[in-house]
């Protein structure tokens, strides 16, 4: 499998990107010189000795505390949390409510709140604290902004949530890190966040952006108390350094690891990893409008010209990351093993192509009607893999006579190109787990109209009108044929490609106990951590 494009092929880096990966390149050699020499003087297994925190390691930035945009970084730290929580296997479970129902029209909901919670400024939470923090939540960007509701009130120790149409998804909606809960003085008098007060078992001590967060132990929390007395957070954005200090010790639980890394660090005595398959997808989304991409015949053949089995091996490293439909199988309700899977047929892919008229050029591309088979892919490089499978991508689909050029810019030109309708294919890491239950961001991807991140051009009225009956009900008789006859569609029709399934690397020392990887990316569970004695 080649991935270095041949002459005629093109992969474009824009220039601030450039001046940008340059600067980071500077700033890493820093710290990967910083991290080796403490690799020379200390192993796990010493600096476990006595130790009363842990320290995360991981690629995201703090960038500040507002839940909208950085909620997700203060929920897996156990800094502040929500009415509705969930497991490891996305189950619901009581979090600050107890418990949770819905009236019998189905547009009420009532959420009971936990007696005895304090935040971490002394302050008791009611409903109507909790009100306004949820109130806040539909006003800013994020999941809660679109959701059908039309009012959020108290009523004794209860929130109550009036919606405009039925919602079954509304208590995995609020398990989202956008419906933190916060203590009134997190807020200004104009609604902006000037500290973060949670009820979690750890508290804020500094906050150091976009590098760090330093956290220590909340001993009026109402559940079980954190078995360390400290934590700290990282972001560190090369793989290569964090493989570096999960290696040296200066990190104790080190996430989102390259092959290369992952590799080493496996071969060391005291460090233990772990690679948990997650509901995040490598897709490819394609421009249905596209004269070249708007018959399924062609969507089909360019299907069948993916190695995926190569590209999971050879560049992901995991052999078993190979998508075969769209959602993994850590989704079991929206995987379906009776699928016939996506497979790798580059002569069969030809053949399709030649039954809908396109003919080899003088260059081996493809031409019908005096129009070459040419495309343009888009990517962003903030996860490494994405242009190196863009460059196996353009190898594999020139070989069936498809020419493809690769743009490696930011992420935000695959939302424009959308919108403004001059995208053609593009490559991206989708999220399927933002919510326990996938439904949210599957409607909105592939319902009406499609989404930025979702299909484009795709006029599939019954899919859409299946993923609504399936948003609004949560009796598993309507939903599940609801979602098996969306999934079906995804798979035949292909208005995306599924590339490969990610799965969550994670390492830390083996004198680190208690560790459990969500693969919903939820909660680091940092509260059951304790150093073997």
């Amino acid at each position: 499998m080649t991935l270095v494009p041949s002459a005629n092929q093109k992969i474009v880096i824009t220039p601030h990107l450039m001046e940008k990966k340059m600067r980071v390149f500077a700033q890493t050699m820093i710290g990967v010189g910083a991290v080796t020499v403490a690799l020379l003087g200390s192993t796990p297994a010493s600096l476990a000795q006595g130790r009363t925190d842990v320290v995360v390691a991981a690629p995201w930035h703090v960038n500040g505390m507002d839940p909208a945009s950085d909620g997700y970084t203060f929920q897996r730290m156990e800094v502040a949390e929500t009415l509705v929580d969930a497991g490891p296997d996305g189950a619901l479970r009581p979090g600050l409510a107890t418990e949770w129902q819905v009236g019998d029209d189905g547009l009420v909901w009532r959420f009971r709140l936990r007696d005895g919670v304090q935040f971490h400024d002394g302050t008791v939470l009611n409903a109507e604290v909790a009100v306004a923090s949820l109130n806040r939540a539909v006003t800013q960007p994020g999941i809660l902004q679109n959701l059908p509701i039309s009012e959020i009130a108290a009523d004794g120790d209860t929130v109550v949530i009036q919606l405009s149409q039925k919602f079954a998804a509304l208590p995995a909606t609020l398990a989202n890190y956008t419906a933190l809960i916060l203590a009134p003085a997190s807020f200004d008098q104009d609604g902006k966040v000037i500290s973060m007060i949670g009820t979690g078992p750890f508290k804020v001590a500094k906050i150091k952006p976009p590098s760090s967060l330093s956290l220590t132990r909340f001993d009026g929390y109402w559940g079980e108390a954190a078995h360390v007395e400290a934590a700290r957070y990282i972001s560190t954005s090369r793989a290569e350094t964090r493989a570096l200090m999960a290696e040296s010790g200066d990190a104790d639980l080190v996430f989102t690891l390259d092959p290369a890394g992952y590799s080493r660090l496996s071969l060391l005595e005291q460090v233990e990893v772990k690679a948990v398959p997650i509901p995040r997808t490598i897709v490819l989304k394609l421009n249905l409008a596209h004269p070249a991409l708007k018959e399924v015949e062609a969507r089909q053949a360019l299907s069948l010209a993916i190695d995926r089995d190569g590209i999971a091996a050879g560049i992901l490293r995991f052999p078993d990351a190979a998508a075969s439909q769209l959602f993994p199988p850590v989704l079991a309700d929206w995987h379906d093993p009776a699928l016939p899977p996506l497979s790798y047929d580059p002569d069969t892919a030809r053949e399709k192509l030649a039954a809908l008229g396109w003919a080899s050029g003088d260059d081996g591309i493809l031409v019908r009607d005096g129009t070459r088979f040419a495309l343009t892919l888009r990517t962003f490089p903030n996860r490494p893999e994405l242009p190196l499978i863009a460059a196996a991508l353009q190898d594999q689909w020139r070989q069936v006579g498809v020419e493809l050029d690769v743009s490696v810019g930011n992420f935000s030109e695959i939302p424009a190109g959308h919108q403004d309708g001059t995208l053609d294919v593009a490559l991206y890491a989708r999220n399927y787990g933002l919510t326990p239950d996938p439904i949210v961001n599957a409607a909105e991807d592939f319902g009406a109209g499609g989404a930025d991140w979702g299909a484009m051009n795709w006029d599939a009225p019954d899919v859409a009108a299946a993923l609504s009956k399936a948003l609004a009900d949560s009796d598993p008789a309507v939903r599940g044929p609801a979602i098996n006859l969306a999934v079906e569609a995804i798979q035949r029709d292909l208005p995306v490609f599924p590339i490969a399934w990610y799965m969550h690397t994670v390492a830390y020392p083996d004198a680190l106990q208690g560790v459990v990887i969500d693969p919903l990316e939820r909660d680091y569970e940092l509260s059951k951590l304790r150093w073997a004695e």
